[in-house]
């Protein structure tokens, strides 16, 4: 049962623009450690390479979240602005050095009109379940819409789902932030929609997320350390989750950092912690980073691809960078 209804567009609601080719142009990175640039090894991470992603086209910028298809070489994405994001990976040697096939489309909502011109443009959050359904996390409304990609890709039309009461109390802009699908082979959490805030915390301080659908519903906290506030997940292909994490101040600048979550802990009421795989700060070739994905390489080896977001500021960046997990 759907509990939220799309406010009236501005204007009468109008059918948005179809999904059209952009180009995207990629500088190498070569090395991670701006300092030592033969290092490729950070913490659990060894760097594989990295590419720095502009346009000339306008919308193209501000991407919060990432997804990846089994082997890495297609990608889904999207865009503060309430704009979808897709191509092809290009790889030699096994690093990333381009992108081919770019397309860029309005995210629509039930009437066909942009979830933007209805005033839900804060899309900061993405999750794939598998099997073709998407779901596409709001911050600013704190409300989360599903899209039957598989058969409509991207013209699909979004429908708000039902959440739990808590989301809709997350506080202004730093609500929904992520959103991860655990696979349904995966038990006991397999076919739950995970909802992680950026910064709407307990009274203990924790960061506080959801467990929505799956065979145990909700609600469960991560231990929140060093001012860090998360901007994205992904599942191990052993059912474990890892978050990306976002420091900023001022006087010190930004950094991330990525932990591992023991799927097995989490649950109603628990409150969760993990190690710190890898932290970077301003030394290293990083951004505002709130992309996160895993997948498979033809090696067998697992790969995170992290992407960032430039705000559209000049003096920041769209990266894509991918490190392979090396277990300790």
């Amino acid at each position: 049962m759907l509990i939220a209804v799309l406010p009236a567009a501005a204007e009468q609601p109008r059918v948005a623009a179809a999904p059209r080719a952009l180009e995207i142009i990629a500088r190498p990175i070569e090395s991670f450690d701006v300092r030592d640039a033969a290092r490729r090894r950070f913490g659990q991470l060894e760097y594989i390479g990295g590419i720095e992603l502009t346009s000339p086209d306008k919308d193209f910028g501000e991407l919060s979240s990432l997804r990846l298809n089994a082997d890495g070489t297609q990608f889904l994405s999207l865009n503060d602005k309430g704009r979808w994001f897709r191509g092809r990976i290009a790889y030699r040697d096994g690093k990333p050095v381009g992108i081919t096939d770019a397309q860029t489309a309005p995210i629509l909502g039930p009437d066909g009109a942009s979830l933007a011109d209805h005033g839900w443009f804060d899309t900061e959050s993405l999750a794939d379940d598998g099997e073709g359904t998407l779901y596409v996390g709001i911050e600013r409304v704190n409300q989360i819409v599903r899209f039957n990609y598989g058969r409509d890709g991207l013209e699909a039309r979004g429908e708000p789902i039902a959440v739990p009461p808590a989301v809709k109390t997350l506080p202004f802009n730093q609500g929904l932030e992520t959103l991860v699908f655990m696979p349904r082979q995966h038990k006991p959490l397999g076919g739950t929609l995970i909802a992680i805030s950026e910064r709407g915390l307990d009274r203990s301080g924790n960061i506080l997320a959801f467990l929505i659908g799956g065979a145990h519903p909700g609600q469960f906290t991560i231990q929140r350390s060093n001012d860090y506030d998360v901007t994205d997940a992904a599942i191990l292909p052993n059912g474990h989750v890892l978050i990306l994490e976002r420091f900023f101040a001022p006087t010190r600048g930004i950094a991330m950092r990525i932990r591992r979550l023991n799927a097995d802990e989490i649950r109603p009421g628990a409150v969760v912690d993990g190690p710190v795989l890898m932290e970077a700060d301003m030394g290293y070739q990083i951004d505002n980073m709130e992309g996160l994905a895993v997948h498979r390489n033809a090696a067998g080896e697992t790969v995170l691809t992290l992407i960032s977001d430039d705000n559209f500021n000049v003096i920041q960046r769209n990266l894509l960078l991918q490190f392979k997990l090396v277990e300790p």
